[in-house]
C-alpha cells in the first residue's frame, strides 16, 4: 500500500493524531504528514502511505494556500484566537474594501517576519514556546518568506465590539506563519490585531476538492471501496524530471550513481522515471560529474 491520501483535517484534532488513525485505519505503520496544522486550523493535509513517506520532505517545501481572518481591534499573545487579549484599539469606524486591498498587495514579494513567540522554533537549544511558558525573555528570529498571492474576499465591521474582519486567501512559501502576517497586516493599518480563524485549502498538488476526511475514509474501507491513494509523482510535480532506460533503471534501483545528464536538471531534486513511473529522487553529487540517489523507491512489482 503506496501512495498519498489527501485529507482533509478537522478541527480539533492535531496532525500527529490523522497519522495514529490512518495508521490503525490502514493497518500499516509506515504513515506520516506533511506539514503541521494547528489543532483548530482545518484543512488540506496530505499524509503518506508506505514508499511514500520518503517523500515528505520534499511535500513539505511546496507552498501553501490558505483562507484566513485577520481581526483589527486587539493582539494576542499567541497571535491568533486561542491566546489572551494583550493590546486593544477599537475601530470608530471601518476601513474600506480598497484601502484594505491596497493594504493587502503590499506584502506580496519576499518580506520578514518575526518569528512567534508560541512557536517550536529553537533558540539556544530551547523552542520560544518554553520560554514564553516560562514568562522568560527572549529575542525572536527574523526570517525571509515569499507571498506568491494575497487576495482580498470580504470585510465585515462589528460597531458593537468595534472591531473589523478581514478575510483573504493567500499562497506562500514554506515557513510563514500566517498569524504574524495578520499581526503585520494591522501593524500597517495601524491597529493590533490577530487571526481569528484558519483554513489551509491547498498544499502543492493538493486541493480541497481532492480531500476525503478520516470519517470518509472509514466508510471506504468498510464498503470494502477502493482507497483514495494518489500515485507518489502527484505529490512532485515541482521537481524536475530525467527519463531513464530499462539498463539505467536497474543501476537506479540498486542505488547506484550514474554519470552526469545533459541537459542538468533545473531543481536540486529531481525525479527519475522509467516508463512514466517514478523510480527514484536523485540529486547532483558533491563532484559535479555525477548524480546521486536521494530517495529509492522499491515497490513488489519491480524486477
Amino acid at each position: 500500500m503506496d501512495g498519498i491520501l489527501p485529507l482533509w483535517k478537522e478541527k480539533g484534532m492535531t496532525s500527529h493524531d490523522c497519522v495514529f488513525k490512518v495508521r490503525k485505519m490502514l493497518k500499516t505503520k509506515k504513515v506520516g504528514h506533511t506539514g503541521t496544522l494547528d489543532p483548530e486550523v482545518e484543512g488540506v493535509l496530505p499524509i503518506c502511505v508506505g514508499e511514500a513517506t520518503k517523500i515528505v520532505p520534499f511535500l513539505t517545501d511546496t507552498f501553501k494556500t490558505y483562507r484566513a481572518t485577520a481581526l483589527l481591534g486587539y493582539s494576542t499573545d499567541t497571535e491568533d484566537q486561542t491566546g489572551i487579549k494583550k493590546e486593544e484599539k477599537k475601530l470608530k469606524s471601518a476601513f474600506s474594501a480598497e484601502e484594505i486591498k491596497n493594504i493587502l498587495k503590499s506584502f506580496e514579494g519576499e518580506i520578514t517576519q518575526q518569528v512567534p513567540l508560541y512557536s517550536a522554533i529553537k533558540v539556544n537549544g530551547k523552542k520560544l514556546y518554553e520560554y514564553a511558558r516560562a514568562n522568560e525573555p527572549v529575542e525572536r528570529p527574523y526570517r525571509k518568506i515569499h507571498i506568491h498571492n494575497i487576495r482580498f474576499l470580504d470585510t465585515t465591521y462589528d460597531k458593537v465590539n468595534e472591531t473589523q474582519k478581514i478575510d483573504f486567501d493567500v499562497s506562500c512559501s514554506k515557513g510563514t506563519y500566517i498569524r504574524t502576517l495578520c499581526l503585520d497586516i494591522g501593524k500597517k493599518i495601524g491597529y493590533p490585531a490577530h487571526m481569528s480563524a484558519l483554513i489551509r485549502t491547498e498544499t502543492g498538488n493538493f486541493l480541497e476538492k481532492d480531500t476525503v476526511t478520516l470519517n470518509t475514509l472509514q466508510d471506504m474501507i468498510d464498503s470494502e471501496q477502493d482507497l483514495p491513494l494518489l500515485a507518489i509523482d502527484q505529490g512532485l510535480p515541482h521537481l524536475d524530471y530525467l527519463n531513464v532506460d530499462m539498463d539505467t533503471m536497474r543501476k537506479v534501483f540498486h542505488g547506484q550513481k550514474l554519470p552526469l545528464p545533459n541537459p542538468i536538471p533545473k531543481t536540486k531534486f529531481f525525479r527519475v522515471l522509467f516508463q512514466e513511473q517514478i523510480v527514484a529522487i536523485y540529486q547532483i553529487h558533491d563532484n559535479n560529474q555525477e548524480i546521486k540517489p536521494a530517495r529509492v523507491f522499491r515497490f513488489e512489482d519491480r524486477k
